[in-house]
């Protein structure tokens, strides 16, 4: 004999669920905006031209560190790329298939962009902490014109002929870096994922590089790989004890 089900139960179980569902739309909604308050946090500047900068690979085992730049245009901005990148925030928050449809949307929409990698062994020789502000300051003078202010995510980097802020959390408060941040996660995870093909013992296609406990056991396994970063003093390593 079936379930005899009450409406009194219906009931229960339908005001249960319409708390989850109001949540999950305020949720959408706030990511659908999240674009919106970006581009307010760089109007706010003050200046016409505001340009962005952020890295991907900073914390990596493997594989180049990569900075986007990303300049906007706020006195020509169409209300058309502002709606197309009403999604955009910190490239950490989007899925593998969100940011690659940010990718073009970001590229039409800036009226400069630019993508500075980093090799691993430059890295190596350099340094990460120097490597990484090289690429930041490299990236922004590839798109910076005169009255550009610049923003990078977190810390200033070395004096340089524009105008430039650190922005604490930068990459989900301001358009640009976040904008940056796009260009850069989605060009070195290509990069990575292009380079499984080459080390498939790393899986690199699911890792991109970075600390996982598969990747742990993969190097445990085999040893690295000409892509991995061999300067132990690196904040990545600490998560291993490997003798170099």
């Amino acid at each position: 004999m079936g379930e005899v089900r009450t409406a009194a139960a219906e009931s229960l179980e339908v005001a249960a669920v319409k708390p989850v569902r109001r949540a999950a739309r305020r949720n959408r909604r706030r990511r659908a905006q999240s674009g919106r308050r970006l581009f307010a946090f760089d109007r706010e500047i003050g200046a016409r031209w505001v340009a962005g900068a952020d890295e991907a690979g900073r914390g990596s085992l493997a594989g180049p560190l990569v900075a986007g730049a990303v300049l906007f245009d706020l006195d020509r901005l169409t209300l058309a790329d502002r709606r197309t990148l009403s999604r955009l925030n910190d490239s950490k928050q989007h899925s593998e298939e969100a940011r690659e449809e940010l990718y073009p949307l970001v590229l039409r929409a800036a009226c400069a962009t630019a993508i500075v990698s980093r090799s691993v062994r430059g890295i190596d020789s350099r340094g990460l902490h120097v490597t990484n502000l090289d690429a930041l300051r490299s990236a922004l003078r590839r798109v910076a014109r005169p009255d550009t202010v610049c923003l990078v995510d977190g810390f200033r980097v070395p004096p340089f002929e524009h105008e430039q802020r650190a922005v604490v959390d930068g990459d989900c408060r301001s358009a640009a870096i976040a904008a940056a941040s796009v260009l850069a996660k989605v060009t070195r995870d290509r990069y990575m994922r292009r380079a499984a093909e080459r080390y498939p013992q790393w899986d690199f296609q699911t890792n991109v590089g970075y600390s996982t406990p598969e990747h742990r056991a993969a190097i445990a396994e085999h040893g690295v790989s000409p892509l991995h970063r061999m300067s132990f003093q690196s904040i990545a390593y600490t998560q291993l004890r490997l003798a170099p």
